[in-house]
């Protein structure tokens, strides 16, 4: 009964903009409109939002050309084109009374079958659509985008007493697939879910660190990475949103939440908190800072730290708490809470507060607790959602430290006593309901998380960063594990076992993880650590075993098909450039990376690039200049419309999808298919272009220099890529090999990686994340 083809968005801010970008990226024609701006152009306002989409820096659409599909307007001038949608959202400010004055308006213009929605992320649809017809209230609900529209995961959908079961179905198929979200269909109740849980937790770890007196550093090194939840932490989370912002929003949650609800105790003010307000304090986006900021904004080492009790900023302390500690603990948050220090039981105040918090929302939330675990991994990006962190302690721990410390333990967590939220019976995983009784976990079909599917299955073999499985129909698969999924020795060794064995035993092999990343590329401290020791030989035997792998890959008798998201970088995408067919996500990062720390792409990277340049062109001197260029500059493409004119996304082999919940399931059909009649895809030895034309690169390095725009660094590290692609010292259409081009750029890496300047440069990344210009 209901399609979505075209669709029309009322308000320009950054939810209906971030709204609008995300439907252009999905294929949709979509009516943007704002209010009219004073002076000649009435879409004044509009147009600067649409501006804002292309921003550089976090773009709302995947490839520029997406902004066809937007066409912009005003809501006096250009409320009739509502007629034409089949699904109006607006997302205009939360005023209950403007929003019940623009319904009104709405009904007077949309067609019969249309769907209206809100963003609204506090009203209730009760008061919503109070004075609207049945029929109004029978197609409309709420939409709950999270910001930014673009790359946050999560869309609660809300609906109301007389919404149409059509509806919802219609709105939960249309985001999941097409928009790429995650869907959680909250009651309608205060906050909904995703807010309500995690400003609580926000706001615990605030209201905590003030009351045992951590300073800022401490306590955003415990809640971040060591709790399985991004290291933002809670004062950098302050800074980055505003600390205005965020006081407004835990505002606006105490005065919607019930007057018993915990949220209260942990919503007072702190004055600290409104002095800095009061004195523009207010975070990233003002000129003073917030609780950190930088003396000198060029200089990553100069962060500073607010001293609450002189209320002056002072040197960032690295030191407390310790470094090497915390390292330690990131990766299982359970051995936290086993440390009898403060920052452990800071750690147990957030966690166990948090948790209970979220287990008391079941089921007048939401029936499902796989629901709010949704909600925090897909809204908040952590690892774990709250009852699989509960199951991580152990529920009957968990109960037994609450009943030491005389608190109370909400019902839903009692139903779990002697038992697990999640377990896996025969075969299948599933989830606990609030009756106490089990139910198989399903997801829409076409989706399947692997981090699921992995609770179900044990390992051919493993190790302690990657892991190798034998999925339904014959098929095997690759997982990396290790942290930012960096690849070593160990990461190819896994790697090069998985394809003799899948080659011998299964139909295809696929490499995938569920992790926020596919890959950043090869583990820049193992690399460090072969230079610190001058052990030459073991690192080019490194770098000549990931080149036998990955060719390996590329020519084993059984299809080898990759799905991938977030950064695929350096080695990381060497492993996908050999891959016949790579499933990616629609926000995927690609690029060859490794001259931002002076060495260049030792996995087969050039020497794919090469080819794959050679072959769009037709002529390989030309390829080879499009290859120096890319792979000289370290060129990233920030979606697969991105990457195709870097000929990182080959149009007719890969593909990519919008929601990466159903790239395993794409990939697992893709290596089926290719299965039936697979045969491997031999390649020819190039012609190299040889040594005038290596000189000749040479000398456009040399000039770019002198007008400023390479380092002396730059040179040095580019003259070794083009020596790569032209063959170096050889005449013009000497034959070479695809061994014999990664030989070349083994004997590149070598020779740089003995440079004190890429060093230098290598040790600066791995101390700050940023690349040091030598």
């Amino acid at each position: 009964m209901y399609e979505i083809k075209i669709a029309a968005v009322i308000g320009a801010g950054t939810m209906g903009l971030g709204i609008a970008g995300q439907l252009a990226n999905a294929g949709v024609d979509v009516l943007l409109l704002d209010i009219p701006a004073d002076g000649d152009n009435r879409n004044a306002h509009g147009a600067r939002a649409i501006e804002r989409l292309l921003d550089e820096n976090q773009p709302g659409l995947t490839h520029k050309d997406n902004l066809s599909r937007i066409t912009i307007g005003n809501i006096e001038d250009d409320l009739d084109k509502l007629a034409d949608a089949d699904w109006i959202t607006e997302a205009i400010v939360e005023r209950l009374e403007l929003k019940k004055t623009l319904y009104k308006k709405i009904d007077a213009v949309r067609k019969p079958g249309s769907i209206v929605t809100s963003n609204t992320s506090t009203i209730p649809i009760s008061l919503l659509v109070e004075d609207m017809p049945l029929a109004f209230r029978a197609e409309f609900a709420i939409t709950h985008f999270f910001n930014p529209v673009r790359f946050m995961r999560l869309l609660e959908i809300v609906r109301g007493a007389d919404t149409r079961s059509e509806v919802i179905d219609c709105l939960e198929a249309f985001n999941e697939e097409r928009m790429g979200k995650g869907i959680v269909v909250c009651n309608d109740t205060p906050g909904f879910l995703g807010n309500r849980v995690g400003v609580f937790a926000i706001q615990t770890a605030l209201h905590m660190a003030f009351q045992m007196g951590l300073a800022p550093e401490e306590a955003d090194a415990i809640f971040g990475r060591p709790m399985g939840i991004p290291k933002t932490g809670v004062f950098g989370l302050y800074d980055l949103i505003g600390i205005d912002l965020m006081s407004d929003v835990a505002a606006s949650l105490v005065s919607i939440l019930p007057e018993d609800d915990v949220f209260h105790e942990v919503s007072a003010e702190i004055p600290v908190m409104a002095r800095m307000i009061c004195e523009g304090y207010v975070g990233n986006k003002g000129t003073k800072g917030g609780f950190y900021r930088w003396s000198d904004p060029a200089d990553s080492n100069s962060k500073q730290t607010l001293d609450f009790g002189s209320f002056r900023y002072r040197d960032y302390n690295n030191e407390k708490p310790p470094v090497a500690t915390i390292a330690e603990l990131v990766g299982d948050f359970t051995k936290l809470l086993e440390t009898d220090d403060q920052y452990g039981l800071y750690a147990w105040q957030i966690l166990s507060r948090t948790l209970c918090y979220a287990a008391s929302l079941v089921p007048d939330v939401n029936e499902s607790l796989v629901a709010v675990d949704d909600a925090m991994k897909l809204g908040y990006n952590w690892l774990q959602g709250p009852m699989e962190m509960i199951d991580a302690i152990g529920v009957d721990n968990f109960i037994a430290r609450l009943e030491a410390e005389k608190r109370d333990v909400p019902a839903f967590v009692r139903t779990a006593a002697g038992k697990s939220f999640y377990r896996v019976s025969g075969g299948k995983l599933q989830y606990l309901q609030a009756d106490g009784r089990y139910r198989d976990l399903r997801r829409a079909q076409g989706v399947t998380r692997f981090s699921e599917m992995r609770r179900t299955l044990t390992p051919i073999f493993q190790n302690k960063v990657a892991s190798y499985f034998e999925l339904p129909e014959q098929l095997g698969l690759v997982e990396w594990h290790s942290k930012a999924n960096t690849l070593d020795g160990e990461s190819m060794a896994l790697l090069a076992k998985s394809v003799q064995h899948a080659s011998k035993n299964f139909k295809g092999l696929i490499i995938h993880n569920d992790a926020q990343h596919f890959s950043c590329g090869v583990n820049l401290d193992s690399v460090m650590q072969f230079i610190r020791d001058a052990d030459w030989d073991g690192l080019d035997s490194f770098l000549h075993h990931f080149q036998k792998t990955v060719l390996g890959m590329r020519y084993a008798p059984i299809p080898v098909v990759a799905a991938a998201s977030g950064l695929s970088l350096g080695g990381g995408f060497e492993v996908l450039l050999h891959c016949d067919k790579v499933v990616f996500h629609a926000n995927s990062v690609t690029g060859l990376v490794e001259t931002l720390v002076g060495v260049v792409p030792g996995g087969g990277g050039v020497k794919e690039t090469l080819y794959r340049w050679a072959e769009r062109e037709g002529d390989v001197t030309k390829g080879a200049w499009q290859a120096f260029m890319n792979i000289g500059y370290g060129k990233t493409a920030r979606s697969p419309l991105e990457a195709e004119p870097l000929t990182m996304f080959r149009n007719g082999t890969d593909t990519y999808l919008m929601n990466r919940d159903r790239l395993l399931d794409a990939a697992t059909r893709a290596a089926l298919a290719m299965g039936s009649d697979y045969s491997t895809r031999p390649r020819e030895a190039l012609a190299m272009p040889g040594r005038d034309v290596w000189q000749e690169m040479i000398e456009w390095l040399q000039k770019a220099a002198a007008k400023g725009h390479l380092t002396p660094h730059d040179v040095t590290t580019g003259a070794q890529i083009a020596m790569i692609v032209t063959g170096g010292d050889v005449d013009a259409g000497t034959v070479m090999s695809e061994e014999d081009i990664c030989g070349l750029e083994r004997k590149a890496f070598l020779t740089l990686a003995k440079t004190l300047e890429t060093r230098a440069r290598i040790e600066h990344m791995l101390r700050f994340g940023s690349p040091l210009r030598n």
